[in-house]
């Protein structure tokens, strides 16, 4: 296992990925894990999402450059965070990845690998106005553009009960395998601007984004 790609957003934001070659015994014997940390590993079912959990905290282990004990909790939305250390963080993974990103500000991050069914469902995670602009040879990777975007800006807000389609806008954008959407998030009394970057890795799809 090993860092297939790594991004330097600014000074102060990088993401990475990571293959996940290893099988689960391989992983866990690079971690650190407490005991509640321990029963949770233990209660994952064997297979992809044993592997994702434990690939997403050895890759965030590699990131931070420590082998000590890493005390990362899970709040009550669901998003990740670092009890003991100046970072935000958020969490990601898919098929054979694992994606950390970690910044000084709220961060968010998303892969996806490419497949053709995201057009089946388009039409519950974009607006009419937003499928308007996508069309093209490329049609299929644009959705997978919107759609880790929306995923991103969804976990650096941190919050349960936010709608995609209903809740996060996207402007038109030209899709060239790497660029910039911007996204708006309103939200009752919310309203947030965010510039949201996508990388096509391979097959996989990459949404990330500060606050």
């Amino acid at each position: 296992m090993a860092i297939a790609y790594r991004q330097q957003v600014d000074d102060d934001t990088e993401f990475a990925i990571w293959k996940i070659e290893e099988d689960a015994d391989e992983l866990y014997s690079q971690l650190r894990l407490d005991e509640q940390e321990q029963a949770h590993y233990e209660g994952l079912k064997v297979g992809k999402r044993n592997l994702h959990w434990l690939g997403t905290r050895v890759l965030l282990r590699k990131m931070l450059q420590t082998n000590e004990y890493i005390d990362c909790k899970v709040d009550s939305h669901g998003k990740p965070y670092l009890v003991n250390l100046p970072y935000h963080i958020s969490l990601s993974h898919s098929f054979d990845y694992a994606a950390v990103m970690i910044g000084k500000e709220p961060v968010g991050i998303d892969i996806e690998q490419v497949k053709e069914k995201v057009e089946r469902i388009a039409h519950k995670f974009m607006r009419k106005e937003e499928l308007a602009f996508i069309g093209g040879a490329d049609k299929i990777q644009q959705l997978y553009a919107c759609w880790c975007a929306k995923e991103a800006v969804y976990k650096c807000f941190g919050q349960k009960e936010v709608s995609f389609a209903d809740n996060i806008l996207l402007e038109p954008f030209n899709f060239e395998g790497h660029g910039w959407i911007k996204a708006h998030l309103l939200k009752d009394e919310t309203s947030i601007k965010y510039d949201v970057g996508y990388l096509q890795y391979q097959d996989y799809m990459i949404g990330y984004v500060k606050g």
